[in-house]
């Protein structure tokens, strides 16, 4: 009886250790399991803060692209500018130039018309009187040729004759009464006028009726 009993005893602790054991391998299992569950979303994680590390280092280069795009659009806008305003100060200094230069060339052509302007006028006193024969043709050819030339440097006569006194063209150095003529007419020109472009170079002296 004893010995069944020990038997008995024996497998009574043989199921309790069988127990224990499946007890203990469902539990190394299940936790196995949650490791198993665990361990994707460790690495879930890790990966995403590796991303956003790179999110990050890259959102970061970014900006110091951007603002090395930046200083370089500022230093070319800077170079364009300066440009800018030296080709127009360049343009400013020729136009300036140009008009400095067309003022002296004006003046000294005005002073040289001006000292031929009595030689015309002998020409055309001593033509006035001259017989007619070679000579004096020769003379007038010489007349002719020189008021070609005055006029292709823009050297014209002033209109006197016949017009109203205006005292920016004419001088009026006598006056005469008489109801032939209209108010403030000029009747006869004394010495003739001439303009060189658009200055005048000699005023006309003229008669003026009253």
């Amino acid at each position: 009886m004893k010995k069944k009993e020990k038997e008995n005893i024996e497998v009574e602790e043989l199921k309790e250790n069988h127990e224990e054991t499946a007890e203990e391998t469902e539990g190394t299992a299940a936790e196995a399991e949650k490791t198993d569950e665990e361990q994707p979303e460790v690495a879930e994680e890790e990966a995403s803060e590796e991303e956003s590390e790179e999110e990050s280092e890259e959102k970061k280069a970014e900006e110091k692209e951007d603002k090395k795009k930046d200083k370089k659009q500022e230093l070319i806008e800077e170079l364009q500018d300066r440009v800018k305003r030296q080709l127009a100060e360049f343009e400013n200094f020729r136009n300036r130039t140009e008009k400095e230069k067309s003022q002296m060339f004006e003046v000294g052509a005005k002073s040289v018309i001006e000292k031929m302007l009595p030689i015309v006028d002998n020409f055309e006193r001593g033509l006035t009187d001259a017989p007619d024969d070679a000579f004096s043709e020769g003379m007038q050819m010489i007349y002719k040729q020189m008021m070609t030339a005055f006029e292709q440097l823009g050297v014209t006569p002033i209109e006197a004759v016949g017009k109203e006194f205006d005292p920016e063209f004419h001088n009026a150095v006598m006056h005469i009464d008489d109801e032939n003529y209209g108010e403030n007419e000029i009747v006869e020109e004394l010495q003739k006028g001439y303009m060189y472009r658009e200055t005048v170079v000699r005023h006309s002296m003229v008669k003026v009726a009253n």
